[in-house]
């Protein structure tokens, strides 16, 4: 009784309930307040009277769950962007008020439409968490993350949904059942609200069981290959130095090759099909123009030698638009280039380019430290060698499904993804973004192989399986047999990518509608 009256006299616990709510659900923590997280915040909504409050209770609610969830930006602040420590949190700070506008907004919308069409109690609470789902769906955030990547992170087997909704449809559903919860809060001391509560435990109980028939009911791989990931774990300083020539490329480059060597040597009974790098590992431009130079050449000559095929990430140049890319190529066994390679095509904001640039080129003059990288052209082929249908990825393009639907359209047998995200600390990001990468191989049925400068790499099967995992910032290498089927069948996210969108816009234009007929009409 005395919680309930604090939170009486002072409603701003409740947006501020919420946010820790929401960010103690996320991972690298388990999703256990993910099904009720937004009951305090939209309970708080409905009791206002004006906007004002409405907005900045969702902006409490958001700017909390931030600085709880995604706490790492301070670390990338001070190490990406030279800033410190004050200035790193100031800018934490910034971005925690900035980064989820989409909970204000939802609420901004919520109570607009309320006032504008007088709706009904439980109208205006299905409309809430409905425009709230929308507002998330649509948010435009610096990590494409969402609620349902959680479940996948705490191993609940309704993650394995995602080949029917896909995670933003896991995300979804996971922001409407905090509907029924939220009335079965308000009826608690009815059987009204008990049955609410049993029958979300039951249906939720239910999916998890659907979830593991999902998993059992996949067809057996028909295939396999053999993959060495080395994982150099080179600090930032020394790879900025190499990147501007100034040193630490023969260190690096002798690091990556006494590691593989290692590894060659540890799994010399076993079959290595290939040899994964990660993204910018190989310390020099490479591509046909420039194979004859000092590196490329002694890379060409350590393959041939050791008969190993390679993929690894490297620079690039694109001669139309003459600027560096940041690329994925692919070498033989006699260390010779293969025709296909792949260059990253969603870059990163502020390291790889200047947003507005090209409208406005004075703002490179602001910050010429910045990379200026040529886009790739997308996910327009696959790197096919040796019989192998590989889908290319490099660093966050993975957190975005219809990249990798794009991929499996075309056939891949499985996705390569390299990465150095070394810029983020070892608190939370590895977690968030390893998980939200092979989710999209449980998404389309298709095993994910992760590589990365300082871990975490990993290698998750169709299945969903996560395999052994490198630990960080730590030199490593593993070898892995990855099971997969050639020629996979489309997954049913992968045909109908686009049903959950459409199905939420349809019930947000369909409910008002149904209200409005609904809703009695006053006598003259």
């Amino acid at each position: 009784m005395k919680n309930l009256s604090a939170v009486r006299h002072a409603p701003w616990l409740l947006p501020v309930l919420s946010g820790i709510l929401i960010g103690t659900s996320y991972i690298p923590f388990p999703p256990w307040a993910a099904l009720f997280c937004f009951v305090p915040l939209w309970r708080f909504w409905s009791g206002q009277t004006s906007l004002k409050p409405v907005l900045f209770g969702g902006l409490l609610t958001a700017f909390v769950f931030t600085l709880i969830g995604f706490n790492w930006v301070t670390y990338l602040l001070h190490e990406f962007a030279h800033l410190p420590w004050p200035l790193a949190v100031a800018g934490m700070l910034l971005y925690a008020l900035l980064a989820h506008l989409f909970v204000p907004l939802a609420g901004g919308l919520w109570f607009w439409g309320r006032n504008r069409f007088g709706w009904s109690e439980q109208l205006s609470l299905a409309l809430m968490a409905l425009i709230t789902t929308l507002c998330e769906a649509y948010s435009l955030t610096l990590f494409d993350w969402n609620f349902g990547y959680s479940w996948y992170g705490a191993g609940v087997p309704v993650f394995q949904w995602a080949e029917i909704v896909g995670f933003k449809g896991l995300s979804a559903l996971t922001l409407l059942a905090n509907l029924p919860l939220y009335w079965a809060w308000v009826q608690r001391h009815a059987t009204r609200g008990k049955i609410l509560l049993a029958l979300v435990s039951v249906v939720f109980v239910l999916l998890n069981f659907g979830g593991l028939w999902l998993k059992n009911r996949l067809p057996e791989p028909d295939a396999s290959i053999n993959a060495l990931l080395v994982q150099a774990s080179i600090e930032n300083s020394e790879k900025l130095a190499a990147e501007l020539g100034k040193g630490f490329r023969q260190e690096i480059f002798g690091r990556y090759m006494r590691l593989t060597d290692q590894a060659l040597e540890k799994y010399r009974d076993k079959k290595v099909d290939v040899a994964l790098w990660p993204e910018t590992a190989f310390p020099a431009i490479l591509g046909p123009e420039f194979i004859t130079q000092e590196y490329p050449s002694a890379l060409r000559e350590y393959l041939r030698e050791r008969q190993l095929p390679l993929i690894t990430g490297a620079y690039g140049y694109d001669l139309e638009q003459r600027l560096p890319t940041n690329s994925l190529f692919v070498l033989d066994k006699d260390g010779e280039l293969q025709a296909a390679h792949y260059s990253k095509t969603i870059l990163l904001a502020f390291g790889e380019y200047v947003p507005g640039e090209r409208l406005f080129p004075q703002i490179r003059q602001w910050l010429p430290e910045t990379g200026q990288f040529a886009r790739g052209k997308g996910p327009s082929e696959l790197l096919a060698w040796n019989g192998f249908k590989i889908g290319a990825q490099i660093c966050y393009e993975s957190l975005f499904p219809e990249f990798s639907r794009e991929l499996a359209a075309r056939g891949a047998e499985f996705i390569v993804n390299a990465t150095n995200d070394s810029w983020y600390g070892a608190w939370q990001e590895p977690y968030q973004h390893m998980y939200m990468t092979l989710a999209r191989g449980v998404e389309f049925r298709i095993p994910v192989l992760r590589v990365t400068n300082t871990g975490i790499s990993t290698v998750a099967l169709a299945s969903g399986e996560i395999l052994e995992r490198s630990p960080l910032y730590r030199p490593w290498s593993g070898l892995y047999e990855v099971r997969y089927r050639k020629n996979p069948e489309p997954t049913f996210y992968q045909r109908w990518f686009y049903l959950v969108p459409a199905l939420l816009w349809s019930v947000l234009l369909i409910l008002p509608m149904f209200g409005r007929y609904l809703r009695p009409r006053q006598p003259s």
